[in-house]
């Protein structure tokens, strides 16, 4: 017994020392891009008015942050990206519900999901313009259409390939089509349900940025277009940078709450032992 706590002992520190190189490697790649982009613009080995530097976009964002002003267009562009998010995960999970209980719906609305799914969604965005107008409501919807009709797709294919055992012992135990949805399918499908979360909150992010190229006048999309308008490419650069960190943060949200379900899977199945 003692021997195999100093094996698992001797795992952990493995797994520890794994992950803080990971962790430090990452950094280390970090930090040197932007090291070497601000020598090169230092040094003029790229042009620092087309390319900007490091230090003249922390000096950009220091100056917006006095006035609140690039608050209100992380804030507004966030914003829109979580409501579209969420929208997109409830009706995926209503309709892909529906296509399992009724199979007919799936086999006749099937090919109509790949073409919509298939669709160049930055074409749909002027149209949602002329119907809904230069509003929020644009950009959310935008925002949903580059996901949602994947996400459909795949959380009905995670409901299709549950392990036909499980349902079939429900049907043996004179279990309803709906019980077996709510006690097997659902059920099993929660870990295919995460990972598409994870692809999902960065298509709404890119779905909101496009919206907001053309119907926006607040938010970092609007601030890209305006920058690029006026060629104030620090602006544009730093709005790029808040983007890529706000991507960061939503997909670690989501990669928190797969650890979350993950390690509660974990001590249920230890009690039950």
């Amino acid at each position: 017994m003692n021997e195999l706590s100093a094996a698992q002992l001797r795992y952990l520190n493995r797994q520890k020392k794994h992950r803080l190189t990971v962790i430090l490697s990452r950094l280390a790649i970090l930090i040197g891009f932007f090291c070497l982009w601000e020598l090169c613009a230092d040094k003029g080995a790229i042009d620092s008015f087309i390319f900007s530097s490091p230090s003249k976009i922390a000096v950009c964002f220091l100056e917006m942050a006095r006035d609140g002003s690039i608050f209100l267009h992380i804030g507004v562009t966030l914003y829109e990206t979580i409501v579209s998010f969420l929208l997109v995960i409830a009706i995926s999970v209503l309709m892909a519900v529906a296509l399992w209980l009724c199979p007919k719906l799936s086999e006749i609305l099937d090919p109509y999901m790949v073409v919509l799914n298939s669709l160049p969604k930055s074409a749909l965005a002027p149209l949602l313009i002329v119907w809904l107008g230069a509003t929020t409501t644009t950009i959310i919807v935008a925002g949903m259409s580059v996901a949602i009709f994947g996400s459909i797709l795949n959380l009905y294919t995670a409901f299709r390939t549950v392990e036909p055992e499980k349902i079939k012992l429900i049907y043996t135990l004179r279990g309803t089509r709906l019980q077996a949805l709510t006690k097997a399918v659902i059920p099993s499908s929660i870990p295919a349900l995460i990972s598409t979360m994870k692809v999902n909150i960065g298509l709404c992010l890119v779905g909101v940025i496009i919206g907001e190229f053309l119907a926006a006048r607040q938010g970092l999309g609007y601030l890209i277009i305006y920058a690029s308008q006026t060629f104030k490419l620090d602006w544009l650069l730093m709005s790029i940078v808040l983007l890529c960190l706000m991507a960061m943060l939503l997909y670690a949200v989501i990669n928190l709450l797969e650890r979350l379900y993950r390690r509660r899977m974990f001590d249920g199945s230890s009690r039950r032992e």
